[in-house]
């Protein structure tokens, strides 16, 4: 296990710590009489460690765990108020739907072990240059893509975006 910080990496520490405060200060005032308040931030609390495990990992098998973290929060946050059928449907419409990008992402990895014998990232970008099997590479830059699609909600792959809603105000902001 090892992490990466460079310039990047700390703008977008920056962000996610920054953001995350924001939220986290909203929240007290707006879940404060929620009898859930614990678990709601225990939630966020591992939705920002996840972020930023994401955003550190400096080999692709740890981002890919963060990666998972984040999908893992985003359904327990929507499906907050579980009680409501509504709210869990949307939870798991989500969950399914990101699934597809999780496999793809999942996917290229494989490609890019079957091809390099390594996930470590500085270790694939000194790598990637010299390769002769540009397809293979181009194959794996096309599944992480489409993790990313199915990560962030971009069409066709942006069904559950508006269920999202369903979690509690701060999660949405």
């Amino acid at each position: 296990i090892a992490f990466y910080i460079d310039g990047l990496a700390l703008v977008m520490m920056a962000v996610i710590t920054g953001v995350g405060f924001l939220i986290h200060l909203y929240s007290i005032e707006f879940m404060w009489e929620d009898e859930s308040i614990c678990r709601y931030f225990a939630y966020m609390n591992l939705f920002v460690a996840s972020m930023l495990l994401l955003i550190l990992a400096d080999d692709l098998v740890i981002l890919f765990v963060g990666w998972e973290g984040v999908g893992l929060c985003s359904y327990l946050l929507i499906g907050f108020y579980y009680r409501v059928p509504a709210n869990g449907a949307a939870a798991m419409k989500a969950f399914i739907v990101t699934r597809v990008g999780d496999v793809m992402m999942l996917l290229g990895l494989f490609v890019l072990f079957g091809e390099f014998g390594t996930l470590h990232i500085q270790t694939l970008l000194d790598l990637a240059p010299a390769h002769d099997h540009q397809g293979a590479i181009q194959l794996a830059a096309l599944m992480l893509l489409g993790g990313a699609v199915g990560k962030s909600a971009q069409i066709p792959l942006q069904t559950w975006l508006a269920d999202a809603m369903a979690g509690p105000t701060p999660v949405s902001a």
